[in-house]
């Protein structure tokens, strides 16, 4: 009876009006309900995702607002590329920094001697003075010969292949 206002006096035609009337309310509120399930996922201040569930009740343009101007990223994964930011620093301190194996006083890579108890940490090159690790041969830098080290020894080069064919048979034959 509802519709009959529009004209409607079929009763199976309004009863499918009806259905379409309810799926469209149950539509417009499991909006509601992602606006601010996914308000709650972006946005950390409490007062604006209720601003946004509020604006959201606005049948369907609420929601299309708020999907137009949301942030871009979880807060899960803002706090995760933090998280990866501080480790990676760390990471870039740790190979940048070491402790002298003497003393334990911190030192950098760079280092020559440790600034505590003076301990040899690292050669110098003689040519350009950069520090050289001791396992070293030859200056990455420069390419001079670290003194006091025997030159690598060569490395071995694979054998000579055999041929699958072994059978001289079955090669071709040189036509005249």
């Amino acid at each position: 009876m509802f519709l009959a206002i529009f004209g409607i006096n079929n009763d199976a035609l309004n009863a499918a009006v009806n259905v379409l009337l309810l799926l469209l309310v149950v539509f417009w509120l499991a909006l509601v309900w992602w606006t601010y399930t996914d308000a709650r996922r972006r946005i950390d201040d409490p007062l604006i995702v209720g601003s946004a569930t509020v604006a959201s009740l606005v049948p369907f343009v609420g929601t299309i607002v708020y999907m137009i101007v949301r942030p871009p990223e979880y807060l899960d994964d803002a706090r995760l590329r933090q998280l990866e930011t501080e480790a990676a620093e760390a990471r870039l301190y740790d190979l940048d920094s070491q402790v002298c194996s003497h003393c334990e006083y911190p030192v950098r890579a760079d280092f020559l001697r440790c600034p505590n108890c003076e301990r040899r940490l690292k050669q110098a090159c003689r040519n350009c003075a950069r520090p050289l690790e001791p396992e070293w041969h030859v200056c990455p830098y420069c390419e001079t010969r670290v003194a006091g080290s025997k030159p690598p020894a060569q490395p071995k080069t694979p054998g000579a292949r055999r041929s699958r064919r072994q059978n001289t048979s079955e090669q071709p034959a040189a036509t005249e």
